[in-house]
């Protein structure tokens, strides 16, 4: 099963566009599915992760906020794709 790396975010948001980006980039390389949630969906998401985005997790594990620690999720990636 591939991992799920989750993007917690909203529009309008730099830092989101540039993870999101980052990502898309990193998804070339390493097989995972991205899942990208807008907290404006619902208040609870809204007041959970405003203060924080985006917030990045893989496998439901929340791992990053505000930015992508890129080498320690390429090695995470490596570890649950078996590598």
């Amino acid at each position: 099963m591939r991992p799920v790396v989750t993007i917690y975010q909203r529009d309008g948001c730099h830092l989101c566009e540039l993870a999101a980006e980052q990502l898309v980039e990193l998804q070339r390389e390493h097989e995972f599915e991205i899942r990208a949630v807008d907290i404006e969906a619902s208040d609870q998401l809204h007041s959970t992760y405003l203060e924080r985005i985006p917030v990045i997790a893989v496998n439901g594990d929340e791992l990053y906020d505000f930015e992508i620690d890129i080498e320690d999720l390429k090695s995470r990636l490596l570890r649950l794709n078996g590598q």
